[in-house]
């Protein structure tokens, strides 16, 4: 062949290539969405406290870079400096906070050291024990409070090991979170403000059932027994234990009422000389918002009541704007929606501080002399994350000019807010805000998609089964998308309380996978319906009780719209889902047998009577006040009308979805000689994380391509 046709033909077939762009992997859509593909941030952003500077990191955290709004600037020490003062051997700034203006705290391997930036030199402030959890600093006197198995020690300043509790019976445990998480709890230890007491969460789980998982890393297998609390079996007994450091003493809070209701949401007033908790009954249909004597545990005063026929549930401790002040923030859905209302401690009702008609999410700051607080909300379209601020009289005040998922930090002088956000067009954004509003952008990412072969996603609006909800929707098609032809399409699904998953950020919540899966030939369709979150109250308790029914009534209405769709093809629809989407997919494939040809559950609650107290007495109550709801979410009771091709899915080691739901659902398969596909995830947990996310991904999304033919 002549030699110029040849290097012509090189040529095409190089341009042809290029023109059609790189290929996304399956692997990078599982493990590289917030690396490789991550949009530029202004990584660790902090402002310095009690200046107009702030600091972040660059080349992969190694680099600290000063940022200033106004005169002088700070000389920042480099990881070399910090190492040679202190002896460490940090590797990149992460963890490293500010003390103030000229110290920096910084953590490694269980040691604590100061670094002064004008004297150039360090020390190690203290050392905690190889195997202390929970390690909670008091930056006041840095003590470090900890945990070990189920006891609760701190090290103080003098690097002594003080004990504040010595239980031998390891069913009485101390300084962990309690109620499994529920109600926003993260944590079990907390400081004073002036850190002169040490507060922490106590459970008495004795009678708590224990529940058995199986490690086969060893031989022979050996039993790892946890403490599991099952709906309408005996719970956990709470406790608040507060520990005087002058004295050495604790006393301790019991629930008023009973001693299995809850305690939450623990929060100190400035003054420490109050503790204020939300004390929940077991039903979660009656809250009261307590206060007591720190010095004594003594019961002070209700400061406010909430009742509801659903649930009540208090997600956000009592936020004190002025620390000189025991004037405080509660968040509450009385009205609706979650709104703030300013109370004093004696229990008067100062002012309601937001009156709107979409979801308060978080409090992100105030000013320093609390006049002005910020806080998170929808606005008006449920998928936005907005900042406002509102003062102290309810004038309230949108402070971020562009629709989307915003994160903000507060400089401490009030005067500068950072934000950094993304939205649908937006790979993110990061922006200054003076006290005026004036903005200044920092950094705007780039499309890191850009040059790849790329689907894009229709965000809309379809009626919920309620013909007057709207329900937003994310429809994911391929980049050769073609409207003539005819797509196979897998449905996406959670739809549960407390996760949404169409947001108005980049990629719309999406998983990179799901692109993925779209180059395959496929649309990926997710719906959030009645019951998940960000919509307000009447929105998220419309599942109450009846867990699965209003949930796949709406994805049923997903399913016509779907089929409304001249380039769908109706008769290959595929669903898949985790965890309470791994519920969804098990209902839709047993409940709605003809609308699915193949679904993947992963983790899925297949009977509502196996799982836990907190999350299911919460929106089923108990077998003994709902046994029809119960029975009628019970997806055992359906399996004989099993039609399509169906995949279960578990971590063995799942301590949150107990394999016994899958086990019992696959036994009731067999009775009923229905021939269905399981697969095991030894020693994973609740979810498939790490490089085995991979392998995770690969089996599901090969099941459905295989089957759904």
């Amino acid at each position: 062949m002549n030699k110029k046709i040849i290097l012509l033909l090189s040529f095409f077939i190089a341009f042809t290539v290029n023109a059609q762009g790189k290929k996304i992997t399956l692997e990078d859509g599982v493990l590289q969405q917030g690396r490789k593909f991550g949009a530029d941030k202004l990584t660790g952003f902090q402002w310095i406290p009690n200046t107009n500077k702030y600091v972040y990191y660059k080349d992969s955290w190694t680099l600290m870079v000063l940022g200033t709004q106004g005169p002088s600037a700070i000389d920042l020490p480099t990881l070399t400096q910090i190492n040679t003062a202190l002896g460490t051997k940090l590797k990149n700034f992460f963890g490293t906070t500010w003390m103030d203006a000229n110290t920096l705290l910084i953590t490694e391997n269980g040691k604590y050291y100061s670094y002064s930036l004008p004297s150039k030199s360090g020390k190690k402030i203290l050392e905690t024990y190889e195997n202390a959890e929970n390690q909670t600093l008091d930056k006041v006197n840095q003590n470090v409070a900890f945990t070990e198995e189920n006891n609760l020690y701190f090290i103080n300043k003098n690097n002594q090991k003080v004990t504040v509790t010595a239980n031998s019976d390891k069913n009485i445990v101390s300084g962990q979170a309690v109620s499994r998480s529920e109600f926003g709890i993260s944590g079990g230890i907390f400081w004073s403000p002036k850190s002169s007491y040490l507060a922490f969460y106590q459970k008495d789980e004795t009678d708590v059932a224990d529940y058995p998982l199986l490690d086969i890393n060893e031989t022979p297998g050996k039993l790892v027994s946890i403490k599991y609390p099952m709906i309408g079996q005996k719970s956990e007994k709470p406790k608040v234990g507060i520990y005087n450091l002058a004295t050495g003493k604790t006393v301790f809070i019991a629930p008023k009422n009973n001693p299995e209701d809850y305690l939450t949401n623990v929060s100190w007033s400035p003054d420490e000389k109050y503790v204020l908790i939300a004390e929940v009954n077991r039903g979660q249909n009656d809250m009261n918002l307590n206060v007591y004597d720190a010095n004594s545990g003594a019961f002070i005063r209700t400061i406010l009541n909430e009742t509801n026929s659903k649930w009540v549930e208090p997600e956000h401790d009592a936020y004190f704007p002025n620390a000189n002040s025991n004037n405080f923030i509660w968040f509450s859905e009385k009205s609706g929606f979650q709104n703030l209302y300013y109370y004093s401690i004696d229990g008067k009702l100062i002012k309601q501080l937001t009156n709107n008609t979409f979801p308060v999410r978080e409090i992100v700051g105030s000013n320093p002399t609390g006049t002005e607080i910020y806080f998170k909300a929808t606005g008006e379209n449920g998928t936005n994350m907005l900042v406002y601020k509102v003062d102290l009289k309810g004038k309230q005040t949108l402070i971020t000019k562009d629709l989307g998922v915003h994160n903000v930090s507060i400089s401490s002088d009030g005067n500068y807010i950072f934000d950094e956000f993304s939205n649908h067009t937006t790979p993110s954004k990061s922006v200054l805000y003076d006290k005026k509003g004036k903005t200044t952008i920092l950094l705007e990412s780039k499309n890191k998609y850009e040059g790849y072969e790329m689907g894009s996603a229709e965000i809309k609006a379809i009626k919920s089964a309620d013909g007057t909800t709207d329900l937003y929707t994310r429809l994911i098609k391929p980049s050769n998308f073609d409207a003539s032809k005819k797509y196979p399409v897998l449905v996406y699904v959670y739809g549960g309380p407390h996760a949404q998953m169409i947001t108005n950020s980049y990629l719309d919540g999406a998983n990179l996978w799901m692109y993925w899966m779209a180059e395959q030939g496929y649309l990926v369709f997710t719906l959030d319906n009645r019951g998940s979150d960000n919509r307000g109250f009447a929105f998220e308790s419309a599942i109450h009780g009846r867990l699965g029914v209003n949930e796949m009534d709406d994805q049923m209405k997903g399913v016509d719209y779907l089929k409304s769709l001249p380039y769908v093809d109706g008769n290959r629809l595929a669903v898949h889902g985790w965890s309470y989407g791994g519920f969804m997919t098990t209902s839709l494939m047993l409940r709605k047998p003809d609308a699915f040809k193949v679904g993947v559950a992963g983790g899925p609650v297949t009977d509502w009577k196996y799982y836990e107290i907190m999350y299911g007495e919460r929106y089923m109550d108990t077998p003994a006040e709902n046994q029809k709801g119960f029975d009628e979410a019970n997806t055992l009771n359906y399996v004989k009308d099993l039609k399509g091709k169906l995949l279960l899915i578990h971590g063995t080691s799942d301590d949150v979805v107990v394999m016994q739901h899958n086990f019992a659902l696959v036994k009731k398969f067999i009775e009923a000689g229905k021939q269905i596909d399981f697969f095991p995830y030894p020693m994973h947990k609740h979810n498939v994380l790490g490089k085995d996310r991979v392998h995770l991904m690969t089996k599901v999304l090969n099941y459905v391509i295989e089957n759904n033919k």
